[in-house]
């Protein structure tokens, strides 16, 4: 979305305000207080909280969250609608744009870092690659598995290999059936100038010990199987397939809905990805050097940064 000089000027006091950080690590509960106490919305950038069919797996903010603060892109569409990082940017981007006639400073949170990219940076187009790449990568993931796929996802294209769900085989063959295609990185593609902004952009990351993270993920899938995730999971069955559910929380949960494994097995991978996850939104982030960092308690220091 192109912006002309004399707009970035008129709006040059307009801010956001982006939390990052991993999964578990308490971005909703900051956000929100973020947002009462500079009396603003939330919008959020995480790539599947989108879907109002997810609202357990996705730990999407509770109804009582919705009701303290105004939030966007959550629960507002269906599991069949497409979104993407470029589609999803130029949503918020106009949405942005109308808030910050009401609003100084807005809030947006989300662990997704690609989408957050795609907001502050965008994306060229990505080509459209021959369909028997695609085929031939498919049929490979059925004789070897993910794991060579990600090695050769890693040796062609690292910064990539950084920041995709490794877990996620459509995103996995997505980037490659590209760098097969043309010969080119899959983040070759990448907008190679950051776009100018009509707003001044603030990074608030959040972090814990790895051990304190770590059990609160472990929690939390333990209050998600206590919500219903296991229904919620067994109702998306038909939509295995779909990209919103090759993720952390639902992929492991379908081959034991098929009799594959039991169902503490399919419990102890999703702790695991979901540390796995963690880890690699932590790398994400990290190479941010305007972040801020923050303990998740520490709103009045985050708040400094308003007064």
């Amino acid at each position: 979305m192109p912006y002309i000089a004399s707009i970035v000027e008129k709006h040059s006091k307009k801010s956001v305000c982006c939390v990052c950080g991993p999964t578990a690590v308490g971005k909703t509960d900051v956000a929100i207080q973020l947002a009462e106490s500079l009396d603003t919305e939330i919008i959020s950038f995480d790539s599947r909280q989108f879907y109002r069919e997810l609202p357990i797996g996705t730990a999407a903010p509770n109804d009582a969250d919705l009701k303290r603060v105004k939030h966007n892109f959550i629960l507002d569409r269906s599991i069949e609608e497409e979104v993407n990082a470029a589609s999803f940017a130029t949503e918020a981007l106009a949405k942005i744009e109308a808030l910050h006639q009401k609003f100084d400073t807005l809030i947006l949170v989300g662990g997704s870092g690609l989408y957050l990219k795609a907001i502050t940076e965008g994306f060229d187009a990505i080509p459209q690659a021959d369909p028997q790449y695609r085929e031939e990568l498919r049929q490979e993931l059925d004789l070897h598995g993910l794991a060579p796929l990600q090695k050769e996802l890693a040796l062609k294209d690292p910064e990539y290999h950084l920041e995709v769900d490794l877990n996620n085989p459509q995103r996995v063959i997505r980037a490659l059936e590209v760098i097969r295609s043309t010969g080119k990185a899959f983040s070759s593609f990448r907008a190679q100038e950051k776009r100018e902004l009509p707003f001044e952009i603030r990074y608030v990351g959040l972090q814990l010990e790895r051990s304190e993270l770590y059990d609160r993920i472990n929690r939390r899938v333990g209050l998600m199987v206590a919500q219903g995730l296991l229904e919620e999971a067994e109702a998306m069955l038909a939509y295995k397939n779909h990209n919103a559910l090759q993720t952390v929380g639902y992929k492991e949960l379908f081959p034991y809905f098929e009799g594959q494994y039991p169902l503490e097995e399919a419990l102890d991978e999703i702790r695991k990805n979901s540390r796995r996850y963690a880890k690699r939104q932590m790398t994400w982030f990290r190479k941010l050097e305007a972040m801020e960092w923050f303990h998740p308690q520490e709103i009045e220091k985050i708040l400094h940064g308003y007064q």
